[in-house]
């Protein structure tokens, strides 16, 4: 691809030797590679908080097949009421409708762009109690929820906490007495899940992770990733011999190759780099930025930003912002907006009707995400400033 994408994937020589030992060995799949790849994610996270137990780590086939299995698990059906962002990608709310149930969209924060807590808090109370049966929340562009905050609404109406931290690896907040690691804790989330897409912070292709802390959750997770199907002697309600296995719930084939785990694995050394890296960026772009009519990303002092994005706000109005990313674009600089609010797709439309979020909309209209990746060089980062600067 020539010019500079908003996000792109970083491969090395280590990465490509992992991925051909799995191409010469006996196993593309169901491996060894897939138990390895969960256990270097599991032990990260441990390694980030103070807990002497490693999370549960479930890897499927994408972020968007974790969030479904997350909703399956906790037993979302048909009828239940789901509250969801309106500002991520379309999965972090379509999971909930793959299980049966209807969404609620909330509005977000100018501050973070994570959901509106205050506004939360007044829709849950100005509805009969138990109107809603959970909340999927994100940690946009890699900005650490206030999990402690969201824990606390879900218990006191009896709720379930879906993490989306597709965005978040390494994310953390020291805004409270102890710091809270996005997906790494467990005792906020009951589910947390990541995606290893390309523009993220550890690439496998495609590929995803559930977090959990409950055994419970976590067998039933794994079940559900393979059809449903155990082979464990101890579960199994009557076998015919050594062959047998037995389908016990109805599951899908979210599971993921060995092919995938091992670029995964092998990319999860270097995860901190690359955090590194992109804070790198992210300071570069507060420096040569500020001063321009833009709003940059406001970062509070004790939060570390995992910066799967860098998203600006042109003042000014939508037809700046579209300018802006014409003249990005005739210059070989591949911006994107993230995103288009959930609700305004055709489909919600169709469901739901119009139900417009003001800040959200008042988001969309001015956010550009520009170059943010940890294989961004210095002189691609320098062309990307100069532009910026010299369409003002």
């Amino acid at each position: 691809m020539r010019g500079i994408p908003y996000g792109r994937q970083k491969i090395e020589e280590e990465d490509i030797e992992a991925v051909v030992r799995v191409l010469k060995s006996d196993f593309l799949t169901q491996g060894p590679c897939v138990e390895q790849f969960e256990r270097s994610v599991s032990e990260y996270l441990k390694s980030l908080g103070e807990s002497t137990i490693a999370p549960h780590a479930i890897a499927v086939s994408s972020g968007t097949s974790a969030l479904h299995l997350a909703c399956l698990a906790l037993g979302v059906k048909s009828g239940d009421k789901v509250i969801v962002t309106s500002n991520s990608f379309a999965a972090s709310a379509n999971c909930a409708l793959y299980a049966g149930a209807n969404v609620e969209f909330m509005d977000i924060s100018l501050v973070d762009y994570n959901i509106d807590l205050q506004q939360l808090e007044e829709t849950i109370l100005n509805h009969p109690k138990n109107t809603f049966k959970g909340i999927i929340a994100v940690d946009f562009a890699g900005y650490p929820l206030d999990l402690k905050r969201l824990r606390n609404i879900c218990d006191k109406n009896q709720m379930w906490l879906i993490e989306d931290a597709c965005h978040a690896l390494g994310a953390v907040s020291r805004r409270k007495t102890e710091p809270i690691y996005a997906c790494a804790d467990g005792m906020y989330a009951d589910i947390a899940t990541l995606s290893f897409h390309p523009v993220k912070h550890v690439a496998t292709g495609e590929g995803g992770m559930l977090i959990t802390r409950s055994d419970v959750l976590a067998e039933n997770l794994r079940m559900l990733r393979t059809h449903g199907i155990t082979k464990d002697p101890k579960k199994i309600i009557e076998s015919d011999g050594g062959w047998y296995y037995e389908m016990q719930a109805l599951g899908f084939n979210y599971r993921i190759s060995d092919i995938l785990c091992a670029l995964g694995t092998s990319q999860m050394l270097r995860i901190h780099k690359n955090l590194l890296r992109r804070r790198e960026i992210a300071d570069q772009y507060y420096k040569e930025l500020g001063g321009l009519p833009l709003i940059l990303p406001k970062v509070q002092s004790d939060v570390d930003h995992a910066f799967h994005l860098f998203v600006i706000r042109t003042e000014g109005g939508p037809e700046v912002r579209k300018a802006l990313f014409g003249h990005l674009f005739q210059n070989e600089i591949w911006a994107q907006v993230h995103y288009v609010p959930i609700y305004r797709h055709p489909f919600y439309q169709q469901r739901y009707g119009t139900k417009v979020k003001s800040n959200c909309e008042l988001y969309y209209g001015s956010c550009l995400s520009i170059p943010m990746h940890h294989s961004l060089t210095d002189s691609e980062q320098a062309k990307v400033i100069a532009t910026i600067r010299g369409f003002f």
